[in-house]
């Protein structure tokens, strides 16, 4: 039986809207019924038309709304800008409906504990959609390390590279709000840096206790960071690496993550996402494709490509498994626990930047 979805944002002209549509449609679990596709009620009644679906004028009301209906959503995807996130979340959790996020999980410390409140005394679940930790390579890359096939962990080297806010960019929706300190929180470090983060921390089972920042705003008049630079120590002794920017030209979507252990190397690229290389200690580097992946994450035979929509389908479909009570799934879905370590993140790059790149606790 199919998950009643409803959506807030995502209206004509959104971008990770549609995405957020298709990849919930691609394994038939989910049935997109209600929205509150946008702030302006013209356009969110024109977006409800155009896909067929009840519309309301405000978050507020349809959480109350579909609560009350005996055929009401039972989770909703929040596409809205980072400061949008927090109100909706809190609205549907207290309505006991499933919230799947997209990241980072707000635009504030104050934001994200408030979330965390809601959740804590909701009947709901509360997902993530980093959508990277989804792809089955990167699946198999945190099997293998779980499986101690890089002995123990010395060396992480996490980067995503953009360069298209290498300039301004005026009357590109998608930059001026990123771009924005009130409406995105932090610029790369929370766009595109959490995503490095959550990939890091997913495949290596370990978060970095300190870390060391340096955030630039390398476009002149820019008050927001778009370029990070951070330096990561764990607790393991592992040390690590994280660039995240958005002026590096010529990148166009470059995350990439290394592993270098005792016993062994894992290197993956967002650009080449089907293949994994494994190189063991003294021993010539083995190409895995999807063909090894155990956690059986895609949909075509090994071969045919697949990327970025399937990461968003397989958390879609491993989500809907859960809402119905397959908790089997829920260690390898990104949930609050990841939105609120994206967050300590993000405060503590920021601290450190400002004390010059102190050693900053991560949370502290």
């Amino acid at each position: 039986m199919r998950v009643r979805l409803g959506m807030v944002g995502g209206g004509q002209g959104a971008f990770i809207g549609a995405i957020h549509r298709i990849a919930a449609r691609m394994d038939g679990q989910f049935d997109l019924v209600a929205g509150a596709l946008s702030s302006d009620p013209k356009r969110a009644r024109a977006s409800a038309a155009d896909l067929g679906i009840r519309s309301y004028a405000d978050f507020a009301e349809m959480a109350q709304a579909e609560a009350a209906r005996p055929d009401g959503i039972e989770a909703v995807a929040i596409v809205t800008p980072n400061h949008l996130h927090a109100a909706p979340a809190i609205a549907f959790l207290n309505a006991g409906i499933h919230v799947i996020c997209d990241k980072p999980l707000a635009a504030t410390p104050a934001e994200a504990e408030a979330i965390a409140a809601a959740a804590a005394s909701s009947s709901a679940r509360f997902f993530l959609t980093h959508n990277y930790c989804a792809l089955p390579m990167v699946r198999e890359a945190r099997a293998r390390v779980a499986d101690g096939a890089l002995g123990q962990l010395r060396l992480v080297q996490a980067e995503y590279l953009q360069g298209w806010l290498s300039e301004p960019a005026p009357g590109n929706k998608q930059a001026e709000w990123r771009t924005d300190p009130a409406r995105a929180g932090a610029g790369a470090l929370g766009d595109i840096g959490t995503h490095a983060w959550q990939l890091a921390v997913f495949v290596t089972g370990q978060t970095p206790d300190r870390i060391s920042a340096d955030l630039s705003s390398m476009v002149p008049g820019r008050p927001i960071d778009d370029d990070a630079r951070v330096a990561l120590r764990y607790a393991s002794g592992a040390k690590g690496g994280l660039w995240a920017s958005q002026v590096a030209v010529g990148q166009e979507n470059g995350l990439s993550l290394r592993l270098f252990g005792t016993k062994g190397a894992l290197e993956w690229r967002l650009s080449d996402s089907e293949r994994l290389i494994f190189t063991p200690k003294d021993g010539p580097a083995q190409i895995l494709t999807r063909a090894q992946d155990r956690s059986a994450s895609y949909r075509t035979p090994p071969g045919h490509p697949e990327g970025y929509l399937e990461g968003f389908a397989n958390l879609y479909s491993d989500v809907a498994r859960i809402i119905r009570g397959d908790d089997s799934l829920a260690d390898r879905v990104p949930g609050l626990g990841d939105g609120l370590s994206g967050m300590a993140f993000i405060a503590a790059a920021k601290a450190s930047a400002t004390r010059d790149g102190a050693w900053v606790e991560v949370g502290a």
